[in-house]
């Protein structure tokens, strides 16, 4: 450990320890509105809007809280924040409505986009370069490890009741106490206000800016509506909790290994390949395995499938950063967030309104639809432009898709 991260390490530990909190939170609620949406009977159509507007919130949080941090400070904004997001949790139990629910759930997305932004803009100001790859590995690391812890807290409450919504407003809750107890305070130049120019960004990488969108549509549309095709499937409450957990769990075991292979061959064809793997599991999955299949191998299926969709937001990332010039990263960085966001804002209601009307195939269908117009995209577009040599290359670096401070700048 070197001496700059030393001195650093305890305000870095209560950025993290933050963030997985209001992260268990997250993941738990995602699943949890899923799982009684389909209890309340919602179609599920009516359950991917539920998921798609919390990602019209985060897209709305990224061009707007950088304003509210500006304002008031890093530390007050976090409190605001999850104190928001906590109150807007108990509210879809005391109001079972599609609207309200979908209204709540844009809330809580600008108010975690607002979360993220303190701190994420705080630990990059915090550290240097030296050591920004080590913390921003163990950001990503953290988040998928609250990811799998938030997923497996299902099973500690029926999601008939209300006790699952306490849990939820009681993490994120949590999640500000130490942000607020740290002695510490953010750097003035923490959150960034550079210019998005999508056009420019697409100029730059035009594989990067669709993959980008479809990176958004596959994994929002799995959060969202992967525990309904479960419970549809016939998985218990625990069951759609583990089945969850795979997913992220096989994303976490795969990215520094994809990412590694990405530094040393051209990265599209890693996204390539890891689309094409997504797409041959799933089709194996509707085709060749029987509805009378023990669930166990359900999870291992689920955790290849997430080890390879979960990994490549991170890769589209580090192609991007190969392909701009070095003062551009914070807004390319942003500009991809942004297409982020808005595939995964789409992706739910697509894949919903897929399985209204295929049933649970409609999911993946729209999953694999998804991963072959990547896989096909970055074929093209190798034969049109080739890789930058190795040596040109930024190193690998786990990138959690989460908001930046930015602006988008108007053609």
């Amino acid at each position: 450990m070197t001496s700059s991260l030393r001195t650093t390490l305890p305000t870095l530990f209560a950025l993290l320890l933050g963030y997985a909190l209001m992260q268990v939170g997250n993941t738990l609620q995602g699943t949890l509105l899923s799982v009684r949406g389909s209890i309340e009977q919602f179609t599920p159509t009516v359950i991917g809007a539920v998921g798609a507007a919390f990602w019209v919130g985060i897209v709305l949080g990224s061009l707007w809280a950088g304003r509210v941090i500006h304002q008031v400070g890093h530390t007050r904004a976090f409190s605001a924040l999850a104190a928001v997001a906590a109150s807007t949790a108990l509210l879809h139990l005391l109001v079972i409505s599609p609207a309200v629910w979908i209204a709540a759930r844009a809330v809580t997305g600008f108010c975690f986009a607002g979360l993220f932004i303190v701190v994420e803009s705080w630990l990059n100001a915090s550290v240097t370069a030296q050591t920004r790859g080590q913390v921003l590995s163990l950001y990503s690391m953290t988040g998928l490890v609250a990811g799998i812890g938030g997923q497996m807290l299902l099973p500690a409450g029926d999601p008939h009741g209300f006790r699952l919504f306490c849990f939820v407003a009681i993490l994120i809750s949590l999640a500000l106490v130490p942000t607020a107890l740290s002695r510490a305070t953010a750097p003035a130049h923490a959150v960034s206000d550079t210019k998005i120019n999508l056009v420019q960004l697409y100029r730059q990488s035009p594989f990067g800016v669709v993959a980008a969108v479809l990176c958004g549509i596959t994994t929002s549309s799995f959060f969202a509506l992967g525990p309904v095709w479960a419970q549809e499937r016939g998985l218990s409450t625990a069951e759609i909790a583990i089945f969850m957990a795979c997913g992220t769990l096989g994303g976490f075991i795969t990215t520094y290994p994809i990412g590694w292979l990405s530094d040393r061959m051209d990265r599209r064809h890693v996204i390539m390949g890891t689309a094409a793997m997504a797409a041959s599991i799933l089709l194996v999955l509707i085709h060749s395995v029987p509805l009378t299949v023990p669930a166990w191998l359900l999870f291992i299926y689920v955790a290849i499938f997430g080890g390879s969709v979960i990994p490549t937001y991170s890769i589209v990332t580090a192609h991007v950063n190969d392909m701009v010039q070095p003062g551009e990263f914070v807004a390319a960085a942003g500009g991809l967030l942004i297409l982020l966001g808005a595939g995964a804002a789409i992706g739910p209601v697509i894949a919903g309104a897929a399985m209204t009307e295929f049933g649970r195939l409609g999911l993946v269908y729209v999953f694999v639809t998804a991963q072959l117009l990547m896989a096909i995209w970055g074929a093209y577009r190798s034969i049109q432009r080739a890789a930058p040599a190795t040596e040109d290359k930024d190193t690998f670096v786990p990138e959690p898709p989460v908001p930046v401070g930015t602006r988008l700048e108007a053609h």
